[in-house]
């Protein structure tokens, strides 16, 4: 993992508060592209995760409890952390947040970004998990910035998240109870920058390779793939087209095609 996550995950959380701060309080109940959340929805969403991550970071134990029964029903535990943050005002919800994001980058930035933390679905290191707050910031920050017709711009930041979701390739098919393909994919993306990210060997014959960005939206199930421009080889590169999903809980259902008009298929 790249040295920066800590100070790219404290910039990626700034970069969406920018977004939210100005909002005014009657937009922070308009509906956003995942069913039945609000932005509301999303920032308390985020500031949920940023308290288990401080926990998990500085308080291991702590984490355990608020976290128990989590394993038997994620999405249910997850929906449960809404509730105290829902009942906020938009303004109080957003200085909450704001807190708690600070407190999550203080406590994982006191960590080697190999050592070992707690996380819901397993043990991993705190610069993976600082990954997965980035994950985090990107797909809710994108919800975010549709709800209110905002084109966002990213930088090579998305780098750890498409890192991440590349060394997880499996991750789709586990939480579907299928079995993941032993040959190894090849992924070759091209960053916001015009630099060249690449994963796995070189000789695989399953392959995807486009924009980082719309591999972003992919793994993370805010773009149907059909509205991306991503070249894919191979069968099973195919498939996992269908099921690419980089975060927890259960096996996600994606967006429908036709959702962004900006979003351009490879062979358009």
């Amino acid at each position: 993992m790249s040295p920066t996550v800590y100070a790219d995950l404290v910039a990626e959380g700034e970069a969406l508060d920018q977004l939210v701060a100005d909002l005014d309080a009657g937009q922070w109940d308009l509906p956003t592209p995942a069913p039945g959340w609000t932005i509301k929805h999303q920032v308390a969403h985020l500031t949920s995760i940023c308290g288990l991550a401080e926990l998990a970071a500085s308080d291991p134990e702590g984490f355990e409890q608020a976290t128990a029964g989590a394993a038997d029903n994620f999405d249910a535990a997850v929906h449960a952390l809404l509730s105290p943050y829902l009942a906020a005002s938009p303004a109080v919800l957003l200085s909450r947040w704001r807190s708690e994001r600070a407190a999550a980058n203080r406590a994982l930035a006191a960590l080697p970004p190999d050592r070992i933390v707690p996380w819901v679905a397993r043990s991993i290191p705190a610069g993976i998990l600082a990954c997965a707050g980035i994950m985090e910031l990107f797909a809710h920050g994108q919800d975010i910035a549709d709800a209110v017709g905002m084109r966002r711009e990213y930088g090579d930041r998305i780098g750890h998240l498409a890192g991440f979701a590349a060394r997880n390739r499996d991750f789709g098919y586990l939480v579907r109870g299928l079995t993941p393909p032993e040959e190894p994919f090849r992924f070759e993306l091209t960053a916001p920058s015009g630099a060249r990210w690449e994963y796995g060997p070189a000789s695989a014959d399953q392959r995807i390779t486009g924009p980082a960005l719309d591999f972003c939206l992919l793994v993370t199930q805010r773009r149907h793939r059909d509205d991306l421009a991503l070249v894919i080889e191979g069968p099973a590169a195919a498939e996992w087209m269908s099921i690419a999903q980089a975060f927890a809980g259960a096996a996600g259902t994606g967006r429908p095609p036709g959702q962004s008009a900006e979003r351009r298929p490879a062979d358009a």
